[in-house]
């Protein structure tokens, strides 16, 4: 946008804010505002600037492995005046909705961070319990969806699966059991998960070898630290998303993540739209990965 139509668009929002001092101005405004005929050219316009950030992205290169830490369904709930579960629930909703948009754009892999360790330990029991319900019912209606089915989606879960309840275990069995054969597109849960715990993990698998006798010293390198991580077939992450403001980590893939574009945004989780998604992605286009240079 040049500096004219800046320019432009200043004048005119600073006009409407006078102009919205006076009643005779403000009150139909405010009327028109909460009408089906303003939330029907807001849900036009926007769909129109998403179509048009669909094909920006599709002119240039897309990141091979999209991972996302799901942040954000408590405050999303809290700030509604709403129980936790529900937060949850529409997150569980919402992963839905973006695992859609990630194979509508055609991106091979996807990672989300469901369920940390430290959750483990650190929620109550009610809401543990709760979230259990929700991996269940998730597992299952993705093993079940003919969208996966059709476009070949292999689902995964990672991390300390036997922290879990035996029936969240016995849903991830039927995910990747009903998909196993697949592989145009991976899509993987992390649950019951943290990154020192999988490079912890690792490298008892390198000394448990060393010992042995079955690998040398000399052998050992970061690509044997690397094939023995949770998900060792997949590429590491192109771009991490993490939602609802917080700008750190949070023990998600430690390792696998040395190099990838890191992308924060204060949207709930929950909230998160395609044109947020777009928006990460437009970013990740922008940057020069450097990989060390």
């Amino acid at each position: 946008m040049g500096e004219r139509e800046k320019g432009l668009g200043n004048f005119l929002d600073s006009l409407a804010k006078w102009l919205l001092r006076f009643r005779v101005f403000a009150i139909p405004a405010r009327m028109f505002s909460n009408s089906r005929i303003a939330w029907s050219m807001i849900s036009r316009v926007d769909r129109v600037r998403v179509r048009r950030q669909k094909d920006r992205l599709l002119s240039f290169e897309l990141p091979n492995h999209i991972s996302i830490i799901m942040d954000g369904n408590r405050r999303f709930a809290w700030n509604r005046r709403l129980g936790a579960e529900i937060g949850h629930r529409h997150g569980k909703e919402k992963l839905k909705q973006v695992m859609d948009w990630v194979l509508d754009l055609g991106i091979p892999y996807l990672t989300v961070y469901a369920l940390s360790t430290e959750n483990i330990s650190g929620r109550e029991d009610g809401e543990l319990g709760t979230l259990y319900d929700l991996y269940v019912t998730g597992l299952d209606e993705i093993a079940e969806d003919p969208r996966i089915h059709e476009k070949k989606v292999r689902v995964r879960v990672a991390g300390r699966i036997e922290m879990l309840p035996q029936r969240v275990q016995d849903a991830i069995d039927r995910a990747e059991e009903r998909t196993r054969d697949y592989s145009d597109f991976t899509f993987t849960v992390c649950l019951a998960y943290g990154g020192r715990e999988e490079i912890v993990d690792a490298v008892k698998g390198v000394a448990e070898d060393h010992s042995a006798g079955r690998l040398s010293l000399d052998e050992i390198d970061t690509e044997e630290i690397s094939k023995r991580l949770y998900d060792a077939h997949i590429p590491d992450p192109d771009l991490v998303i993490r939602t609802s403001g917080e700008e750190r980590v949070s023990n998600f893939l430690l390792w696998q993540i040395a190099y990838s574009e890191l992308y924060f945004t204060d949207v709930h989780w929950p909230s998160f739209s395609k044109a947020d998604l777009y928006e990460a992605l437009e970013s990740y286009q922008l940057r020069r990965r450097r990989y060390g240079e």
